[in-house]
């Protein structure tokens, strides 16, 4: 498994997370807020490079219906952003209750503005390293088996 980079885009802030190389935790990274920090493609492209990615999640916001709204197709844009500037597998995920949750783990925590974002990302990515069918690291036997 490599390294692999999930968004989880917002209309505002857009949190990213990072899988370890062996591809078996997630962890959150950062949140780029767009009215402040500038290009998200910019800081995708340099963080691909940097930690050297080999495949990108981008969260892909259904409703409760299966159906897809404006959000849904803003990722897709942005997805296929991503893949024509860094030249890498691209992949929209199911992202549905994703902040949800991020609340929940975040309820009894001081947490700084957008930490939220990221912790959705992280969860994102997390679901998709253990979805069923997925190579994961080896399982090590028990002595004796």
């Amino acid at each position: 498994m490599a390294v692999i980079l999930a968004l989880d885009p917002g209309l505002r802030r857009t949190g990213i997370a990072l899988c370890d190389p062996t591809g078996t935790l997630a962890r959150p990274l950062l949140t780029h807020d767009r009215r402040v920090d500038g290009s998200l493609l910019k800081l995708v492209a340099a963080l691909c490079e940097e930690h050297s990615v080999q495949r990108v999640l981008v969260g892909l916001p259904l409703t409760q219906m299966n159906e897809e709204g404006a959000t849904a197709q803003a990722a897709r844009g942005l997805a296929e952003k991503i893949r024509l500037l860094v030249k890498l597998p691209v992949e929209l995920v199911d992202e549905r209750y994703s902040s949800l949750e991020a609340d929940r783990v975040l309820a009894d925590k001081k947490a700084p503005k957008g930490r939220r974002d990221a912790v959705a990302a992280a969860l994102i990515l997390q679901t998709w390293l253990d979805a069923p069918g997925r190579e994961g690291p080896p399982i090590p036997r028990e002595p004796g088996s």
